[in-house]
């Protein structure tokens, strides 16, 4: 039955991605997306489906083939996209942090997961894993986005703290799997990588929060750069019309001799 569940919650956050980038971007994109997903699922779907991943008596570990693809295509996303802004400035802000509530259903399942003896105490919210709080705020966030500049701040700073949850929950994660990175040996150690459909938490869930991440802060950046410098500007200005209107008052035969120059002139 969870298996169930959570196999519905990936189709449906799979269908909104794609749904949104439809929506901001180009139908073009949205089906490569649709068809990388669709490849991505099928790929990881049978390597964890056939025990693959599970196997840690194989060199390299079945999880390798699992791990070293997301850590290349998210390498390959930020490198791509930290120098341009222009695809994170497509995306409505609110959309982007708003998002994110999706993490409230992983911590749901990993929940559940714990309850069915697969992953440690650790890795859930009743454990030392507070990626629940990030989800549970993201939509008073999206808010404060809007508010002006401090909301972005604040914004900004929730993201940083956002992928320093993933960091934590994530590095522990890796620690307590079995195989040659078993450092941490709590009560029961952490399966989910090896089971189906579960390995999508790390393959699919954990990529998304932080591309999520990358693209809200390489917007708020652009935005708040923005912002100051059109209060910079806009100061600048003032400051030039208040120094010509001092002119007169600083100079009084200023403006008189400007005229007698004009009519000297003529």
């Amino acid at each position: 039955m969870t298996a169930a569940l959570f196999l519905g919650f990936l189709g449906m956050m799979a269908a909104i991605v794609v749904a949104i980038v439809a929506r901001y971007l180009h139908l073009r994109t949205a089906l490569g997306v649709l068809a990388g997903l669709s490849v991505w699922f099928i790929y990881a779907g049978r390597l964890g489906y056939f025990g693959v991943v599970k196997n840690t008596a194989m060199r390299p570990p079945g999880i390798t083939f699992i791990v070293v693809h997301v850590i290349f295509f998210l390498v390959l996303f930020i490198a791509r996209f930290s120098a341009d802004a222009g695809v994170a400035l497509s995306f409505p802000l609110w959309i982007l942090l708003g998002i994110q509530c999706f993490r409230i259903g992983v911590e749901l399942f990993l929940h559940q997961l714990w309850i069915n003896g697969l992953v440690p105490k650790m890795l859930t919210f009743e454990g030392a894993n507070v990626d629940i709080y990030i989800g549970a705020s993201a939509p008073l966030i999206a808010w404060l986005s809007t508010r002006g500049p401090t909301g972005l701040k604040l914004a900004l700073g929730w993201n940083v703290l956002g992928l320093l949850a993933l960091t934590n929950v994530v590095t522990r994660a890796v620690l307590t799997s079995p195989g040659p990175f078993n450092l941490i040996h709590a009560e029961v150690p952490n399966r989910m990588f090896g089971t189906f459909p579960f390995m999508f938490i790390p393959g699919f869930f954990v990529p998304l929060a932080v591309l999520l991440h990358v693209l809200a802060i390489r917007a708020i950046s652009s935005r708040l750069r923005t912002a100051t410098g059109a209060v910079s500007s806009g100061r600048a200005q003032n400051e030039v019309l208040a120094t010509v209107r001092l002119l007169p008052k600083i100079f009084p035969g200023l403006e008189r001799g400007f005229a007698v120059s004009l009519l000297t002139a003529k």
